[in-house]
């Protein structure tokens, strides 16, 4: 796919299903996030991979986070919160590792880790495959982190859910650019 092509017609894509990325999908894909800009090669971003049973084992931390919050969580709640990491074949987890730099403040870091996961999911979808960047507040709990490895000082960027389109989606109205755009100074 054409470069300008992938940019004008990727979309997030909640109804993932199998095949997922392969590896060398993936390898392609990485490469391409680790191309973000990045003030001083400071690579203020890592990833993990999840996949198959990985996916059960963090459902199971959401639930574990869950209840630390709210011991009384109902069972549509807890079935919810297990079932979350299965609604794709792979989850990427982005990683912000902030460095302490002089020269680059946190902002730009955070922001590169953000140009990074945009390369990530236009990589994705100029492959072929469909994703869905995701938060929530799991994304910010430290029963969740502590899972997943992180270090002191790291946070998560998003979980980047893909895999194959499953069904029709809707395709967003687009957007007309001067409602976004304007010359400086107006005249």
């Amino acid at each position: 796919m054409e470069a300008l092509e992938a940019l004008v017609s990727r979309r997030s894509i909640g109804g993932l299903t199998d095949p997922a990325p392969e590896d060398a999908i993936l390898q392609r894909a990485f490469q391409a996030a680790l191309r973000a800009p990045d003030h001083r090669l400071l690579r203020p971003w890592r990833y993990l991979v999840i996949r198959g049973e990985g996916r059960v084992r963090l459902g199971e931390a959401f639930l574990a986070a869950g209840v630390e919050e709210n011991p009384e969580l109902g069972e549509t709640e807890r079935n919810r919160l297990l079932a979350m990491p299965l609604r794709a074949p792979l989850i990427i987890v982005a990683v912000m590792s902030l460095k302490v730099d002089d020269k680059v403040p946190e902002y730009e870091q955070i922001l590169s880790a953000g140009a990074a996961v945009q390369n990530l999911l236009l990589a994705l979808h100029a492959q072929g495959f469909a994703s869905m960047w995701r938060t929530g507040w799991m994304a910010e709990h430290a029963r969740v982190l502590s899972a997943l490895g992180l270090q002191p000082g790291e946070r998560i960027a998003g979980f980047v859910y893909a895999g194959t389109e499953s069904g029709i989606s809707r395709i967003p109205s687009s957007l007309a650019v001067e409602d976004f755009v304007q010359s400086w100074p107006q005249a």
